[in-house]
């Protein structure tokens, strides 16, 4: 099948088997990030861990340095004080039985999901709701806290979640393609050094496989995992 001019035109000068310094690899991205939105900025990670063993699970938070760039509508699990604290920290949704009726009728209109610890009996109930979206609170990301201040602004100044997948891949969304270079960069350092930081008891041999970085409708480059020192 023919290729789309725009991807043809996108390739041209790229050598798609070399591995490139993270700056280098951001500004050949951006430079084709050329689609009529604010292309996000994507990286990817191949791990070497079977998520299949509990030991070898990937899972974190980055709070990136410069920002997502993307809104994020957050929903709090709170009631009382703990409420009225997460709705003047930002949150766009707040509530307890009344929220949880929303949800399990299907209605999620929120990207990120905070809960203080004792709302947790009734958001857990939510499982099937909230799982398959990756939004159930977990403690280990920092979503289940009664901190719920601190939880609001990281989810609304750029933290993102990372889980590892099946095949081994840990990817997010870490800046948009009009973000400068220097701040692309330093969201991907950042993002590697949280899934370094990741890294289970339970891996062996080589943690990090492979990375790339690539815009939502451009082509991948290979950072070059020495210029990184990945553990």
């Amino acid at each position: 099948m023919a290729k789309a001019k725009r991807i043809t035109k996108n390739l041209e000068g790229l050598d798609r088997n070399k591995a490139y310094s993270i700056e280098d690899a951001v500004k050949l991205v951006k430079s084709r990030a050329n689609a009529k939105f604010d292309e996000t900025i994507e990286v990817a990670m191949n791990l070497g861990v079977d998520p299949r063993h509990a030991d070898q699970m990937v899972r974190g938070v980055c709070n990136l340095p410069n920002g997502s760039g993307r809104k994020v509508r957050v929903a709090v699990f709170a009631k009382g004080p703990k409420a009225d604290e997460a709705k003047k920290a930002g949150a766009d949704v707040v509530g307890a039985e009344d929220l949880f009726e929303i949800v399990n009728k299907g209605t999620i209109d929120f990207d990120r999901c905070i809960a203080t610890p004792d709302m947790m009996g009734l958001v857990g109930r939510l499982g099937k709701v909230l799982g398959p979206r990756n939004l159930m609170p977990n403690p280990k990301v920092g979503t289940v806290t009664m901190d719920v201040t601190a939880a609001v602004k990281a989810a609304k100044g750029g933290a993102v979640e990372f889980r590892v997948e099946k095949a081994g891949i840990v990817q997010a969304g870490i800046g948009k393609a009009s973000f400068t270079v220097e701040q692309i960069a330093g969201n991907v350092h950042a993002f590697v050094d949280a899934v370094n930081k990741a890294k289970p008891a339970g891996s062996k041999g080589t943690y990090v496989k492979k990375i790339s970085v690539s815009s939502s409708m451009g082509p991948g480059l290979k950072i070059d995992l020495a210029a990184l020192n990945p553990a």
